[in-house]
């Protein structure tokens, strides 16, 4: 066998996934899998370890290398598995040296909190995948309850403005129409930075800069850190896809004030209201947290109607997993059983949320990024694919929405496209 690389969890995980790839494979790297742990959930971190334990059934003979969050996090308890050979710190992977020359010993981990830059990587192949990912920022000042992330990431730090540029520049060259922004929390973006530009700044910049970006979306945002360059920019950029991904949480102000986040349930309707007004029929995506720790009935009913009140059209649901170390793993617990089933609640809510989206938008026109095998997503995100015929991955199409079912959206060619 060759070089594996296996990320779990966000697209930064996704996007560090390549770096490592590209700085193993300069190594000569051989015989190796290296799986790119996440520590999100206690269900992300059970995923991982079952992919070790695979790998290893599946390839007896291979080198097992563990990094990522979860890695950083509890070193010693990935090191003690049998099939690991090695376990790589979050601050190591991305070094070409850890992978290059002599192994430093059985475990390379160093102290996160002492990193003080966030480190730039020239990366042009995401595996296959139609739409590349941009790393701007690293790590989280804040201290939600309920998060162990800041653990495995370490402080803030936000990526220069010229070398954001430079990696667009050169995933456009490649050949992406499609970039995402991504990091840890992005709207914290830029105060470590000389001048302390903010995330619009960079955005607006980034899109004068490299005009070949077709389209450009952001990840998961901070309800109240949505700075006014930004407002501007989704009010009036066209190539800013009209979909924001929303870090929610909970709808109930008390459960809100428990996690310690920013932001209120007035917040979200207030962004979500202030975004429809200036750029009617953006969607958006949400991640929620079912079961928190003392959440009532009442309460969780709070998150359910937001979903409505906000009109949220895609949710990410979270049954709520205490994670050691944090503060919400020493709150009163919720039984199992009653976090599973008002995840189930969420979760329907969700779907329904979505087919609404997806029924709005037949008989509309849309661009479609086509991914694989003439399906891909629109510019709200909504997955769709093509009714007849096909179109290179990577390709922008135009096309027109001709219905909707489970899956997403149905679409045709527009008749200038297809003549």
């Amino acid at each position: 066998m060759s070089l594996r690389v296996l990320s779990f969890g966000c697209r930064l995980n996704t996007w560090e996934g390549e770096v490592i790839r590209s700085h193993a494979r300069a190594a000569g790297l051989e015989e190796t899998i290296i799986i790119n742990t996440c520590a999100v959930t206690a269900e992300a971190e059970r995923q991982a370890r079952q992919a070790v334990r695979k790998a290893r059934r599946e390839n007896p003979h291979a080198r097992i290398i563990v990094t990522g969050c979860a890695a950083q996090i509890r070193p010693e308890a990935w090191a003690s598995m049998p099939e690991v050979d090695r376990v790589v710190g979050n601050l190591e992977k991305l070094e070409p040296a850890t992978w290059a020359g002599p192994e430093p010993g059985r475990v390379a981990v160093s102290d996160i909190m002492s990193a003080r830059e966030a480190a730039a990587h020239l990366v042009t192949e995401f595996g296959g995948r139609a739409r590349a990912f941009v790393q701007v920022q690293q790590g989280c000042d804040h201290r939600c309850t309920f998060c162990i992330i800041p653990y495995g990431r370490g402080q803030s730090r936000s990526v220069p403005i010229g070398a954001v540029v430079e990696q667009a520049r050169a995933l456009v060259e490649a050949g992406y129409r499609e970039l995402v922004l991504t990091g840890v929390d992005i709207t914290a973006y830029g105060p470590d930075l000389p001048g302390s530009p903010t995330l619009g700044q960079l955005v607006r910049r980034l899109l004068a800069l490299v005009p070949g970006i077709a389209r450009l979306r952001l990840s998961s945002l901070d309800p109240v850190e949505i700075d006014a360059d930004l407002w501007r920019l989704i009010a009036e950029e066209p190539r800013l896809m009209p979909h924001l991904h929303l870090s929610v949480q909970s709808g109930d102000d008390l459960i809100l004030k428990r996690m310690k986040r920013r932001h209120l349930r007035a917040d979200v309707l207030a962004v979500t209201r202030r975004a429809r007004a200036l750029r009617p029929g953006i969607a958006f995506g949400a991640d929620l947290i079912a079961g928190f720790p003392t959440e009532t009935e009442a309460m969780a009913a709070n998150t359910l109607s937001l979903v409505e009140e906000a009109g949220l059209d895609f949710l990410h649901v979270f049954p709520f997993s205490p994670r050691p170390g944090t503060p919400a793993a020493r709150m009163p617990q919720l039984p199992p059983g009653l976090i599973a089933e008002r995840a189930a609640r969420l979760r329907e809510a969700g779907r329904a949320a979505t087919a609404r989206f997806l029924a709005s938008q037949v008989g509309a026109e849309a661009s479609l990024l086509v991914e694989r095998d003439g399906a891909g997503h629109t510019e709200h995100f909504a997955p769709a694919r093509l009714a007849r015929g096909t179109a290179p991955p990577g390709e922008i199409v135009s096309v027109r929405i001709t219905g909707a079912d489970e899956t997403g959206l149905i679409a045709e060619r527009a008749l200038a496209e297809a003549a």
